[in-house]
């Protein structure tokens, strides 16, 4: 058995315009001056108490986060769509024979939400969210994926992300790993961590992993 698991933001799904709407509409309601609407995208894929610690007293920080919570659960898929390419690699390595995961950042309950909604629970037998445990670069998410799909961690099963973080957790849970150029990270970051593929989008990766 082989598995692909994948990152969901910037990997499989392009969701910054859902992400940052809801983020900068939370700062304005709580009487922030609103951001820059680039300066959020570049952090899209940090924790949420991060992003939120760049525009806000430390102090309003848990409650912004819960707000965006509530906003982002009913607004995650208004404007989320898959990235080209990404059904017809979910297709191919299902049809293939090979298990397929999310390993994110995001909560379980909004993961599996945004997976869902989208249609994407045809191809993917697990998501796979923090849910209380550590975030990436950490492998925990990774390894549980891999745990729940029934799959050993080998060279033969992939992490596919958008990050350094994804390639590092990857590479620390025992599987190959794929850095595509889609999402938030710096293509000469993502080089530099040294991916067992680098591609620039999921057509390329479906030739690397499938061969064709």
């Amino acid at each position: 058995m082989r598995a692909a698991i994948f990152d969901l933001d910037g990997t499989l799904v392009d969701s910054t315009e859902d992400i940052v709407s809801c983020f900068v509409e939370v700062l304005d309601a709580d009487g922030h001056a609103p951001p820059d609407a680039e300066a959020v995208r570049r952090l899209v894929g940090r924790p949420l108490s991060e992003m939120f610690a760049a525009f806000a007293p430390p102090e309003r920080v848990p409650d912004l986060v819960a707000a965006y919570r509530t906003v982002y659960w009913e607004r995650c898929i208004d404007r989320t769509r898959p990235y080209p390419g990404a059904i017809a690699l979910l297709d191919r390595l299902r049809c293939a024979g090979w298990a397929l995961a999310v390993a994110t950042n995001k909560q379980d309950d909004i993961a599996w939400r945004v997976v869902a909604g989208l249609g994407l629970d045809r191809w993917i037998l697990w998501v796979q969210g923090t849910g209380g445990m550590p975030m990436k670069p950490a492998p925990d998410v990774v390894e549980q994926a891999l745990l729940r799909v029934e799959v050993p961690p080998t060279s033969a099963s992939w992490m596919v992300g958008d990050t350094v973080d994804d390639v590092v957790a990857g590479r620390a849970a025992g599987v190959s790993t794929a850095a595509v150029t889609t999402g938030a990270g710096f293509p000469e970051a993502l080089a530099a961590s040294r991916p067992d593929a680098l591609v620039d989008d999921l057509t390329d990766l479906g030739a690397r992993l499938l061969g064709t």
